[in-house]
């Protein structure tokens, strides 16, 4: 069994992984002659401005006193430039968002592994086509455009990362930094000739990432006055910066502005995911080849902003993130980044037709490139007869379409020019999609076929081994026939070297291949299969309906919590009616009253908003009170069965205690420190790390008997949870593990199998490392309720509040405690915990289930890698590669999810098992207690 474990282990990581070689991989080819347009540019330099975090609504709208949050912004978009909302894409992080507008693509999601910070992939951007860049702002964001870049035309001046503190009193700073340093650059370059002399070159970009307004919203929302004042500190270094470049170049017309941000941010103060207030940034340029304000009557655009920003009358000009880099690379005549997607947006330049034209047969040209390397590697990585090109794009209609498109140019029918290469662009778009998609039905298919197996030879496994399902039918074991075995070797080499020939990268030998030893494992236990068949059709026909009927029913239930979290609602009132069909409620009335209070009480969490949306600390001080309250009454219970209670156990209990008034004092102490902008107070820090750190270890410390090991775990868990917790979530645990310690009780209650001896009470039982396997029993059709509910309760912990396949969903605040210097992946390893923090607590409580139904761990845990594998493939099959990237993104992450589900669900086993089974003794030997 412990090797079918490690097996399965190993195929669900493989599984896991073949999402990521399917949808995951990186889009970028290299090879590509670099194209730029022939005719000289209307810009010497260019100055880029990155508000990070900075909302589109945000800057355009009006203040409380009806006057514009960025005056000389609006100025420009009145009188000076032109103006518009750039589109950016999921996920909406801040690498992402700058690798778009600099470098002209859209991320791959392998960078999220650095924390989007390293660069997991070459590529080609504007800042390292230019002659010389300088950039101020962020360590994280500056040195990815540099590093790996040949030369010495790339300098980066950035501030200490310990500067990123979203606890700090004046985060400000972060910007007005910037603003300093590049005056300070700038009255340098007075003085040295060396630096003078570059400065006034050609093709040269100054950027500058502004990171206060990103971090203000992190620390106190995007509707917060200090998010305000932001904007408009940002506003006035701007119009600071503009005026002292004009004075330096003497006013000479060469010089290009944009002002742009990286992603937007949700009212609760993250982003990350594809809600509109993350995607719409805002885009305003103005200087040398920008057109100046369009009035207009009529906009293309149905939505109310124009409206509440006042803007109705000055044209709109709406574009994808990714078009920036080559609207800045034609602004000052660098080749366009190698690897771009975007689409030069024309509406915004501000010169002859001609350069126009041919700026657009460049961008399309540029493209093509990529495309023609594209296909090239595909097809010679296939066999001919297997080969399928994009029909849309021969070689024959790209030619037909570049030789027009010159001939038009040359004709002065710059429009119709500019028409034919927008459609090659958007086929050449389109074949690049087709290739970087050419295996996936292929992959997909591959597995598929794993899924079905394994889940069916699990399946065989249960039936065969761990239950009396094929009790009354013939058990001779045949030996699998030979010709079977060789048909699946020569099937198997057969595919190796259909792989081989095609070389093939690695990962495409372990999708391929798996499948068939999996199925030949499956064909073996023919007989098993036959037996089973026998077995099912005992069943009346009505019968065997309603259940499969209740059994994907169930499964549907826990597919659309993933989408609609009111779900879990339905089906924790309906668990809440199930006493009432059984014989529970008339043999065990008061645990029935219990589990159904306890379910109608968990009902009421997904009807919440997500966690962070609206953070309110006293409830976070409220449910503190009511864990010591439940404490007290514990102790007291305790206390009077003198033979079960040591003065040991009882100082245990104090100290759990103590640590609860302590993270109640944290968290208040360190949020009254935050609002007054004192920074995290070291002393809170030291506390909240010690309190998490001694969690796994205080509840190792208090007897293995049931119901005092549970909620020794409970105490340290929530001692924690309230340091993780910014509103109503604290009392999520609370309720779940109520609830959770009923279900025990009922689980013993509803266990009326004659072969079972019966019962012993559940106070009385003891969790131990070795358990007595002879009084495990088999399994029986009732288990299987038994490992859904598991699921269920475990999807309930996952999405009780909040649905975690958004990343917006996670609030930064909920690690204050902790930290507030940015560190993204020690930050996602605490709000990871938080989310697996109920998980232990389901899972202890299915260890206790386990025992109290003397039932073997392995079996049932089986059966709920079943359930959730189920889930796994359905979730596959609705995996989207097309709709809006939120969608698309959405579904990846569900099966990302559920697929980890699984794999953690086998190593929290182990968790539960050591937390709930083992027991440190501080000093003397184990003292022995009657049961």
């Amino acid at each position: 069994m412990l090797l079918f474990f490690i097996l399965g282990l190993l195929v669900h990581f493989v599984f896991f992984g073949s999402i990521f070689d399917i949808y995951f991989t990186s889009p970028l080819v290299h090879g590509m002659t670099p194209q730029f347009t022939p005719l000289p540019p209307p810009a010497k330099r260019l100055v880029l401005f990155v508000a990070d975090g900075l909302r589109a609504d945000a800057l355009y709208e009006f203040d409380e006193n009806g006057n514009p949050r960025a005056p000389f912004i609006r100025n420009i978009i009145m009188h000076e430039g032109s103006w518009g909302i750039s589109h950016t894409r999921v996920p909406t992080e801040s690498r992402p968002g700058h690798v778009a507008l600099i470098a002209g693509f859209y991320e791959d999601v392998s960078a999220v592994a650095k924390g989007w910070k390293e660069n997991p992939v070459g590529f080609d951007s504007l800042i390292n086509e230019s002659k010389y860049t300088w950039s101020w702002g962020s360590p994280d964001i500056l040195t990815m455009f540099a590093k790996g870049v040949g030369g010495d035309h790339i300098y980066t001046y950035s501030y200490d990362a310990e500067s990123e503190d979203f606890g700090a009193h004046d985060v400000t700073k972060l910007d007005t930094w910037v603003f300093d340093h590049v005056k300070e650059f700038f009255h340098a370059a007075r003085n040295n000739q060396s630096l003078f002399s570059k400065v006034n070159e050609e093709k040269i970009v100054f950027f500058l990432h502004l990171l206060g307004i990103d971090t203000n919203g992190h620390a106190h929302r995007p509707t917060s006055r200090e998010y305000k004042d932001n904007i408009k500190i940002v506003d006035d270094g701007i119009k600071e910066i503009v005026s002292m470049l004009e004075h330096f170049y003497g006013n000479d017309g060469k010089t290009a502005f944009i002002f742009t941000s990286d992603h937007g941010m949700t009212d609760w103060g993250f982003h990350g995911a594809g809600h509109p207030s993350e995607t719409l940034t805002p885009f305003v340029t103005w200087g040398a080849g920008i057109k100046y304000p369009q009035k207009v009557s009529v906009q293309k655009f149905d939505d109310a902003f124009l409206k509440e920003w006042k803007l109705e009358n000055w044209k709109r000009q709406d574009i994808h993130q990714a078009d920036v880099a080559p609207l800045m690379a034609s602004l000052i005549g660098v080749p366009f980044p190698l690897n771009s997607v975007g689409i030069l947006p024309i509406d915004y330049l501000n010169n002859t037709d001609l350069f126009r034209a041919e700026s657009m047969f460049t961008n399309a040209m540029q493209i093509l490139e990529q495309f023609k390397v594209k296909m090239t590697q595909k097809k010679e990585a296939i066999l001919p007869f297997f080969f399928t090109p994009f029909k849309l794009l021969s070689e024959s209609k790209q030619l037909n379409i570049l030789r027009k498109a010159r001939s038009y140019i040359k004709q002065r029918k710059y429009d119709e020019a500019v028409s034919l290469c927008k459609e090659l662009i958007h086929l050449a778009l389109k074949g690049l999609s087709y290739y970087h998609t050419y295996d996936r039905f292929f992959l997909g298919v591959n597995v598929v076929l794993g899924f079905v197996g394994w889940t069916s030879y699990a399946s065989l496994l249960i039936i065969k081994s761990h239950s009396n399902l094929t009790r009354g039918v013939s058990k001779e074991v045949k030996k699998p026939s030979h010709l079977l075995a060789c048909s699946f070797i020569a099937l198997g080499v057969l595919v190796a070297f259909f792989l081989l020939i095609q070389d093939c990268p690695w990962t495409y030998y372990i999708y391929c291949l798996l499948p068939i030893p999996i199925w030949y494992a499956v064909l073996r236990e023919f007989g098993v299969i036959q037996d089973f068949v026998l077995f099912v059709l005992t069943f009346p026909p009505s019968q065997l309906v309603a259940y499969l009927f209740i059994f994907t029913l169930g499964i549907e239930v826990l597919v659309l919590s993933f989408f609609y979290r009111y779900t879990l609602t339905a089906g924790l009132v309906a668990f809440a009616c199930w006493p009432f069909i059984t014989q529970l409620r008339t043999q065990a009335k008061s645990i029935s009253l219990s589990w159904i209070f306890f379910s109608l009480l968990l009902a009421v969490f997904p009807l919440m908003p997500v966690v962070g949306r609206k953070p309110d600390i006293f409830l976070v001080m409220g449910a503190g009170l009511l864990v010591l309250l439940l404490s007290l009454c514990v102790v007291t219970s305790l206390l009077k069965r003198k033979d079960h209670f040591i003065n040991e156990e009882l100082l245990l209990h104090l100290v759990q205690m103590l640590s609860i008034v302590l993270s109640m004092y944290v968290v208040y102490t360190t949020h009254d420190s935050l609002l007054k902008k004192q920074g995290l107070p070291v002393f809170n820090q030291i506390i909240s790390w010690i309190t998490l750190a001694s969690s796994f270890v205080l509840p190792l410390l208090s007897p293995t008997r049931l119901f005092e090991r549970l909620f020794s775990i409970l105490l340290s868990s929530m001692s924690a949870y309230l340091l993780l917790s910014t509103g109503y979530e604290a009392l999520f645990p609370l309720v779940l593990s109520c609830l959770m310690f009923v279900w025990i009780q009922v689980e013993q209650e509803t266990l009326r199998q004659p072969s079972v001896s019966y019962k012993q009470k559940v106070t009385s039982l003891q969790f131990t490392c070795s358990p007595d396997i002879t009084q495990f029993r088999q399994l029986y059709l009732d288990d299987v309720r038994r490992a859904f509910f598991l699921v269920f309760f475990l999807v309930t912990a996952f999405f009780g509040t909040g649905n975690i396949a958004s990343i917006n969903s996670f609030d930064l605040a909920s690690v204050y405690c902790f930290l507030t210097v940015f560190s993204p992946f020690m930050m996602g390893a605490l709000m990871m915990w938080k989310i697996l923090i109920p998980f232990v607590l389901v899972m202890c409580a299915f260890e206790a289930v386990q025992l109290t139904t003397q039932l073997s761990s392995k079996r049932l845990f089986l059966m709920v890698l079943i359930i959730s594998d189920i889930m796994a493939l359905h979730f596959f099959f609705l995996v989207k590669d097309d709709g809006s990237w939120l969608d698309i993104g959405t579904s990846i992450s569900h099966y990302v999810i559920v697929m980890s589900m699984t794999i953690v669900l086998v190593f929290l086993n182990g968790l539960a098992h050591l937390l709930t089974t083992k027991k440190l003794e501080l000093c003397g030997k184990p003292k022995s207690h009657l049961i």
